[in-house]
């Protein structure tokens, strides 16, 4: 993805041969991280899933294709599940933008059902957080699906309930661009927050028992969810302006009047730093996503203009240290009952020293080290995320 555009595609970080450890996670770290049911609520990988050709089974490394989530990478990081994404770059509101969005967001949905099912011994679909609780205990990761931009729904809102049937159980309005819904915080302010159509979308979530997810929404889109939603809402990828000021960041009196309703903030890796964005570093990127289909001189030439092109000009300065600053201070603002990580892995997220997920312990391991209870450290983990996800559950079947 396009960092600016916040698409899902992988952007390569610089990765120092020194960043790339976790020597600072002890083996008293290592043990309480593993006994944590540790979730990421925003896992863009599925952007690779469409043709089959990507096994997330295997292990990849971050360096060669920009991958940052597989199989093995999340037993190596003891991330245990996360929302995996049903993402769609937002394109024409008409209705053949529709209708082109709705069936790339099918197939990306059935990718997820396939990936899932052909590692089923390992991995399994959650529908609620009691499967997520059990699988855990079963010793297997699990699987969420969200949807990241509603436009696929176009006008027809009964196709949330397809999707719905079809595991979908998190979902936003938009993404960079303003839509039928809702005004991205990126986009044009048309609706001045959500159209009419997307305040009847929040009256649909809420019905469903899908968590309503306000990233990429515009504040006042957000303070609209506030007022509309009967259930606790989340921002699944966000940060504070307060670390860096940038309308995907989120201010901090916002930040508390989420807490005081209920809601999580899941703390992104991306905008903490301005990035590079320059036509060379798309090529270079480019030239990442084919790196499968790369033979071995045509890679040993992409890794050495990536590194002559990080020399000139870094992707990032954002450090695990930064990443950690950003965390403790929504901690700070919200209170450890709502917060959480959602780090934007595979959709330009990570950091110079946490490049991947094999990295997470490196959080916890930090968390310790500044004096949090491990029973804290578990609700950042995944905790409130559960919370949450069975507060949604219960307004649904209330409204039964």
């Amino acid at each position: 993805m396009r960092l600016l555009a916040c698409l899902a595609l992988p952007l390569v970080l610089a990765v120092p041969a020194s960043a790339q450890t976790d020597t600072d996670v002890t083996a008293e770290d290592r043990l309480v991280h593993e006994q944590m049911l540790v979730i990421d609520t925003h896992l863009d990988v599925p952007a690779r899933w469409d043709d089959g050709e990507w096994d997330f089974g295997e292990l990849h490394r971050y360096e060669w294709d920009g991958s940052q989530t597989d199989l093995p990478r999340m037993a190596a990081g003891g991330l245990d599940g996360g929302f995996f994404v049903i993402y769609t770059s937002q394109g024409e509101v008409t209705p053949e933008g529709f209708r082109a969005a709705r069936d790339a967001a099918l197939v990306r949905l059935a990718a997820i059902h396939r990936v899932l099912g052909e590692n089923r011994d390992r991995i399994g679909l959650a529908l609620d957080a009691e499967d997520a609780v059990r699988m855990h205990a079963e010793g297997r990761r699990f699987g969420f699906i969200s949807i990241e931009n509603s436009w696929p729904l176009g006008e027809d809102l009964s196709l949330l309930e397809t999707f719905h049937r079809l595991g979908v159980r998190m979902a936003g309005p938009v993404h960079s661009r303003t839509n039928q819904l809702a005004d991205s915080t990126t986009g044009e302010a048309r609706w001045n927050g959500f159209s009419p159509l997307g305040r009847r979308w929040v009256a649909e979530m809420n019905r469903l028992g899908m968590i309503v997810d306000g990233s990429h929404s515009s504040d006042a889109v957000f303070d609209q969810m506030l007022e509309l939603s009967r259930a606790p809402i989340v921002l699944s990828h966000s940060g504070p302006k307060a670390i860096f000021d940038h309308p995907r960041n989120i201010d901090d009196a916002r930040m508390r009047r989420l807490a005081r309703a209920g809601g999580v903030m899941f703390i992104n890796s991306v905008f903490l730093v301005p990035y590079d964005g320059s036509p060379e570093r798309d090529a270079i990127n480019d030239r990442h996503e084919n790196w499968e289909r790369l033979d071995a001189d045509e890679r040993r030439r992409l890794l050495r203009d990536r590194a002559a092109l990080d020399a000139r000009r870094p992707y990032t300065t954002a450090d695990f240290d930064l990443f950690m600053r950003s965390l403790l201070h929504a901690i700070a603002v919200m209170g450890v009952d709502h917060v959480g990580l959602g780090a934007d892995w595979d959709g330009g997220g990570g950091v110079i020293g946490m490049e991947d997920v094999s990295l997470l312990p490196r959080i916890t391991a930090r968390l310790r080290r500044e004096g949090f209870s491990e029973a804290d450290i578990a609700k950042i983990m995944g905790g409130n995320l559960l919370r949450v996800l069975r507060r949604v559950e219960a307004v649904a079947a209330a409204a039964d």
